[in-house]
């Protein structure tokens, strides 16, 4: 997809795009009030700019838009206007052994019981045990700390889908 052709966009089309890249309505909004952009690199950087503005209320929302790792019926149902996207980021969870499956799902609840909020991390390029083990470090973590490496997490994956939308046909 053309930078042109996002720019031409309605708002309503425009919304449900970045959406696909980032569910935080402050991070679309402040995407779509950056339009028109003149390049892919004036995209990229109005992201880093608005998702610097959101704050922890527009990260959690943003968290909302990802299944569990590992979870796949949850990537069928709930995700379905990102499931390819997430599959594939995700895609290291193919080759998994059942132990480490059940080990991210215990990892995961435990995660998600501590923090409030599910596992958040650029998955993409990881194997199974690779994101085990970054869950694992992670969840001594104080809630303050963890929040803020979520959020970069998030935004990592905010930006590899931009350039998914980029290259894609809508």
């Amino acid at each position: 997809m053309a930078i042109s052709f996002i720019n031409n966009l309605s708002r309503e089309n425009t919304f449900s795009a970045l959406e696909k890249c980032c569910v935080s309505k402050t991070w679309i909004n402040g995407m779509v009030n950056s339009i028109p952009f003149d390049s892919a690199n004036a995209l990229f950087l109005a992201s880093d700019k608005s998702w610097a503005s959101c704050t922890e209320p527009d990260w959690l929302e943003a968290f909302t838009g990802h299944p569990k790792i590992g979870d796949v019926s949850s990537l069928a149902k709930k995700f379905a206007n990102t499931h390819t996207w997430a599959g594939n980021e995700q895609s290291g969870m193919n080759k998994a052994d059942m132990k480490i499956i059940e080990q991210l799902a215990k990892g995961n609840q435990d995660y998600e019981g501590k923090f409030g909020f599910i596992f958040i991390v650029c998955a993409t390029g990881k194997s199974a045990k690779e994101m085990l083990d970054l869950l694992l470090l992670r969840l001594p973590n104080s809630r303050e700390k963890e929040l803020k490496i979520a959020a970069a997490e998030q935004h990592k994956i905010t930006r590899i889908r931009l350039g998914k939308l980029l290259g894609s046909n809508l």
